[in-house]
Order: C-alpha cells, then structure tokens, then sequence
C-alpha cells in the first residue's frame, strides 16, 4: 500500500498542511519539527506522487533515467529517443548512472527524496529493482526500459530478444556453420537469457547441440569480446562462428579472429546485436540484430508521460520488433 501524506503527519504528530510545507519548503515550521518531519519520510520511504506535488507546489517538469553505464552505445540511443519526447513535452531530464555502485545509488535516492523529478526510467534493471518497486509502491511512476515481464509490477518497453536470437541462429545454419561461439552480456539481464534461450533453441530445432563450453559470458564490452575468442582458440575448440550479444563485443571478437589469423567471413562468421553505428563501421561492416533504439527511448518516455497523467498502466509490456541485417560479417548464403 502507498505511503501517504496523513500516514507521514500520523507518524510526526503533525498536521498534513505541516507535512506539505516541510516538503515545499513553504511557511514557518519549527526546526525540530521539521527534522522530525523529514525523518519520518526517509523511514517510511514517502514519496509524494506526482499529483500531489503538482497540487502543492507545481510539477518539477523534470524526468529522470538511471541507467548503468553511459559506455554502452546503445544507452546513448534509447536516451536519444527519450530526450526527443521528453523536450517537446516541456520537460527537463536528470541522468543517474549506476557506475559507483552504492554511492551512486545513494545520490539518486536523495534526489528522490529531494522531489527533484516526477517521473523515472530505468534502463535495463538489476539491482535496483527493488529500490524502484519501493518507489513506485511509494506512488513515484516509474517505467522499465529492456526487460520483458520479468518486473511485472512495473510498466515497460522492450524487444523481441528471443526471436533476435533465433534469426542469428537460422542465419549461421543457412551459411553452414555447426560450431559457434557466442559471447553473452551478463547473465543477470533478462533481455540476456532470452537471446541466449533463442539461439539455442533455434541451433536445437536443426539438429545442432550446442556445447555450454561455447557459451562465454561477458560484459557488453569490447574487451570481453576479444577475451572470449581467445579463451575459446585457446581450449582448442572448434570455432566457424560467433554470436556475440551486443556490437561492441562482436567488434571485439572480429580484432580478436584478426590477431590469430582466422579470416572473416570466411573461417568465422560474426553477428552482432543492436545496430549501434559502429555495426556499419568495422573491417568487415557487421551483419546484426537491430533493435529499434530510438523507437524504445520514445515508447518509454510517451508511457512515463501518460503514468504522470495518470492512466492505468497497461497490461502487457511493449514488445517492439528485432531486425536481422545482413553485412559482410556474416553475409547471405551464396545462391
């Protein structure tokens, strides 16, 4: 159940009008009161929900994203996306990343407690999901963006991860490849099981086992990617293709094949995941899983935006459409 503004004056001693005026910072409040006020607030996790404070005070006409790591170029695309709705609405944006783990987590929870934004987005949720759902039980709207229903609780925005896994499979197969790598992100991320899940599956449905020892899990870095190639050549595995979850580790895995001397695409296909803009600039252009970043950015901040003007939440998650597309990685099968 929500915390409320008459649960917080119930538990200060105070009026609810004294309640409003130390969260506003309007009127003459006593300085214990309202020590006493506020700390009554940060133990009970009140947050005032964005009806509230526009009656009181006008909304901050701000949204906020907390997202993990500005590194990954995907992030900067869905961000894209979000920033083109959230400015034409009049509203400003706050970037939380979650880079210093509690440190910065702990600076975001102040400025929750601060009333400094109406509205949040979390981009691909780990462990902050329960600091999330706390909010949004709190009353604070809050949209997930790059996990399918594994937060039910919360309204989100994703793709089609499974499918996209699916089609690198199919693709691989079709260009007669039986012996693939593939080089996830972390394990945590839904989004990551699912791809996972496809691939193999669609590997399986041909008559392809896949070996668990193909399976390296890496950090959506450029570095894992390499490290994963390496680790695989040097267990003395056989290798015709690479899988690898997101484009900067395909971009790794390709620096990698080069170094030992395995040629692309014609020893080791490689296929990516996202079609971030780098996809269309290593040697070769990289054959990948497009994601519709932008449109995930925009479908967020639109459903963050009806939640402020308090619609129901939907029912279902938004799933948009994955895209394989074909480059010089990993190119058509010949006819």
């Amino acid at each position: 159940m929500r915390v409320t503004i008459a649960d917080v004056a119930r538990a200060a001693g105070v009026s609810k009008s004294t309640v409003s005026r130390v969260l506003n910072s309007k009127g003459e409040v006593d300085v214990r009161t309202a020590e006493r006020v506020r700390h009554v607030i940060d133990r009970l996790g009140y947050v005032p929900s964005s009806r509230a404070v526009g009656l009181a005070r006008g909304r901050s006409r701000t949204l906020a994203v907390l997202t993990p790591s500005l590194s990954w170029p995907w992030t900067v695309e869905v961000l894209q996306g979000a920033v083109d709705v959230v400015e034409a609405a009049g509203y400003g944006l706050l970037l939380f990343t979650r880079g210093r783990g509690r440190e910065s987590m702990a600076r975001f929870v102040g400025q929750v407690s601060a009333n400094a934004f109406d509205g949040l987005l979390v981009i691909e949720p780990e462990g902050e999901v329960e600091a999330a759902a706390a909010l949004h039980r709190a009353g604070l709207p809050v949209v997930l963006v790059g996990d399918r229903a594994h937060h039910p609780v919360f309204p989100s925005v994703t793709t089609t991860n499974a499918l996209g896994g699916a089609a690198a499979a199919r693709h691989l197969l079709a260009l007669g490849r039986r012996a693939p790598l593939v080089v996830t992100g972390p394990r945590r991320f839904g989004s990551v099981r699912e791809r996972l899940d496809g691939f193999v599956s669609a590997l399986e449905a041909h008559g392809v086992e896949h070996d668990p020892r193909r399976v390296v899990e890496g950090d959506f870095t450029e570095r894992s990617g390499v490290e994963a190639v390496e680790k695989l050549l040097a267990d003395d595995l056989e290798l015709d293709a690479v899988f690898a979850h997101n484009d900067l580790g395909a971009a790794g895995a390709l620096r990698a094949l080069r170094a030992a001397g395995r040629r692309v695409p014609e020893d080791v296909a490689v296929v990516g995941f996202d079609d971030v803009p780098l996809a269309r600039c290593t040697d070769p252009p990289l054959t990948t899983v497009r994601q519709p970043l932008r449109a995930m950015g925009t479908a967020a901040a639109n459903l963050l935006l009806s939640r402020l003007g308090e619609a129901p939440p939907p029912a279902e998650p938004a799933v948009l459409p994955t895209e394989l597309v074909i480059r010089d990685s990993a190119p058509r099968p010949a006819p």
